[in-house]
């Protein structure tokens, strides 16, 4: 998505690394570009809006549900296998496809 405007920071750019944003995973210098883009760029203060209500209202529907403890530790294992380069693209789909197997059902 582009909104055919010239800006500084390319609004690929900033919707690519949106949750990070949202989510305080990036470094400051990076924020203050974003806040700047989403002043310019009327989509993409848009697009952040929605994804930020989005990310709320899962919060509050989900916030308080309890993450079994080995089922937290597989998924926090594989991420750190991820970063560390030692999980192969097609290892994490299986990977993934282990934690799902083992996550208890959803409650109605």
């Amino acid at each position: 998505m582009s909104c055919g405007e010239p800006h500084e920071t390319d609004c690929s750019e900033v919707l690519d690394h949106l949750y990070e944003f949202l989510d305080h995973e990036m470094p400051d210098s990076d924020c203050t570009k974003f806040e700047v883009h989403f002043e310019e760029c009327s989509p993409c203060l848009e697009k952040y809006g929605l994804e930020q209500a989005v990310k709320k209202l899962v919060k509050r529907c989900c916030g308080s549900d309890d993450v079994p403890t080995d089922l937290r530790a597989k998924v926090m294992g594989r991420i750190e296998l991820i970063r560390a380069g030692q999980l192969a693209p097609e290892q994490v789909e299986q990977s993934e496809q282990d934690v799902t197997a083992s996550a208890p059902a959803p409650q109605e």
